[in-house]
């Protein structure tokens, strides 16, 4: 608690005191108010009704409000959401400046994990991206047909070529509403009443037209995004590996960011992808974005290997440790051994072909670009061999089956992208090193740790506040929680400015 209370002292928390418009007398002051939430969470109690009932109670939380009068819950929540979550990555990177600058971390290998967190959401409230985009495709052509209908019904000529659009709609719309000005036809609703042809073209022309709004309204809501929950619109659903019901069902959800330096966590992101590969770019440029030192590798696992996050830390000067997504199954027999993989053919390099298993040259045939779904276009080589006539290994090499053709007709074809092929062959090279093992290690262990400290040690396994901002101020304040208790702990073993665990080698 008294390690807790001077760190907050060093910090400068003056862009936490600019959301306050005024300050009551004989009230917690931003700073004290910040230590109490801090204490609270490292004490693994994160509500607010639980942080007012410890100022009442406990002698700590006493301490630390210096003897003004003990806040209401609704002061802690208001505190969390409206005061700290606008500031909250500059804070963090303030005590991550500071825990650098009595180099408590190494500020040179930082490693990155991620893990999905529990949205505060119901779990049966999804909306599906691609279930929208149907229903709005039939609605329209509801409207379309509708359209037509009323065009003989009452004389009006609105389409041309055949096709209907919204201005079509708008049009009708007024028009028939102008038609019962003219006859003066009155709406009746309720039993035993029957409405005219009148009424019941314009209400179902309503009715479309609320519905479209809807669908329009939940289209932009997802964005770029497969799916949203209605009760946190920036929640998206994921697979977690909390399963009670173990039967795969996706829940509203967001995906943690680590980046982890000397067991402290320096460095989160919030992101709504299921994966981790597109978030690592936003992650290193949020970083940089903030703190005031730059790190020089990067390790992680193989979820986040692509060929653009190679080709931004190339860019970038920094090195990757990145395994490759094939590094474990490259080790298997069958793998070896299988003759239809680029990997397992000789490639020559000044004349650009690659000798497949019946010495056959497998030459440059053409090239196509692909784009990724973050905008990222990488060239693909096409190779294809010269001939494949009476070869004795082409059930063997030319896998899957094409109707359209024969066995003896086809020709074995593969494309790879020469960029990444070097790239993954530089990292490779690299975490198969002493060094890329040694980090590789301290990966496992710092990275996945801080996740298994944060929900295991902790017990934080949901979020309580909706929103992504919410949502990032949250996590913030778990890990600065987290590392004040590292901080701690490191001090009591004697284990102030260690950076990495020792590999250790066979006897």
């Amino acid at each position: 608690m008294r390690l807790l209370s001077q760190f907050v002292e060093e910090m400068d928390l003056e862009d936490l005191y600019k959301t306050y418009s005024r300050f009551r007398e004989n009230q917690a002051t931003p700073r004290q108010m910040l230590k109490m939430v801090l204490y609270s969470y490292m004490n693994h109690n994160f509500s607010s009704r639980s942080m007012e009932l410890s100022c009442r109670r406990d002698i700590n939380f006493m301490y630390l409000l210096e003897g003004a009068p003990v806040p209401d819950h609704a002061t802690f929540a208001r505190f969390r959401s409206l005061h700290f979550a606008p500031c909250a990555q500059r804070l963090m990177a303030e005590a991550s400046g500071f825990l650098y600058d009595i180099e408590e971390i190494s500020g040179k290998d930082i490693f990155i994990d991620g893990s999905k967190v529990e949205a505060c959401a119901n779990k049966y409230t999804f909306v599906w991206k691609k279930s929208v985009t149907k229903s709005q495709a039939k609605l329209l052509q509801k409207l379309a047909d509708l359209v037509a209908e009323c065009e003989e019904l009452y004389g009006i000529r609105l389409i041309y070529q055949n096709q209907v659009k919204m201005k079509h709609v708008k049009k009708l719309r007024k028009k028939l509403y102008a038609i019962k000005q003219e006859e003066q036809i009155e709406f009746v609703h309720g039993i035993g009443k029957r409405k005219t042809g009148l009424q019941r073209s314009i209400e179902k022309l309503e009715d479309y037209l609320d519905k479209l709004k809807e669908y329009t309204q939940k289209i932009h809501i997802c964005g770029e995004r497969n799916s949203y929950s209605k009760t946190d619109h920036d929640a998206t659903f994921m697979r977690m590996k909390e399963d009670a019901m173990r039967n795969g069902q996706l829940k509203a959800g967001y995906n943690v960011q680590h980046g982890v330096d000397s067991e402290y966590i320096v460095w989160l992101t919030v992101s709504s992808h299921p994966t981790d590969t597109p978030t690592l770019i936003p992650f290193i440029k949020n970083m940089e974005e903030h703190l005031n030192f730059k790190y020089e590798k990067f390790v992680m696992d193989a979820g986040y290997e692509s060929e653009e996050n190679y080709v931004y830390l190339e860019a970038n000067e920094q090195l990757s440790f990145i395994k490759p997504a094939n590094y474990e199954v490259s080790k298997t027999r069958k793998y070896q051994n299988d003759i239809s993989r680029i990997e397992n053919m000789q490639y020559n390099e000044e004349g650009d072909y690659y000798i497949c298993r019946n010495n056959k040259k497998l030459i440059v045939s053409g090239s196509k670009r692909k784009k990724s779904a973050t905008g990222y276009e990488s060239k693909k080589t096409i190779y294809t061999c010269e001939d494949c006539s009476g070869c004795p290994y082409k059930g063997s090499c030319i896998k899957g089956n094409n109707c359209k053709t024969s066995m003896e007709d086809r020709v074995k074809s593969l494309e790879t992208s020469k960029l990444f092929n070097r790239l993954r062959k530089e990292s490779l090279e690299r975490i198969i090193s002493k060094e890329g093992c040694e980090l590789r290690m301290n990966r496992s262990i710092q990275a996945e740790g801080s996740f298994g400290e944060l929900k295991q040690d902790m017990g934080f396994r949901r979020f309580l506040c909706k929103g992504k901002q919410n949502v990032l101020a949250e996590s913030i304040l778990l890990a600065m929680a987290h590392n004040i208790n590292k901080l701690h702990n490191k001090i009591q073993s004697g284990r102030t400015g260690t950076h990495l665990f020792e590999l250790k080698e066979a006897a």
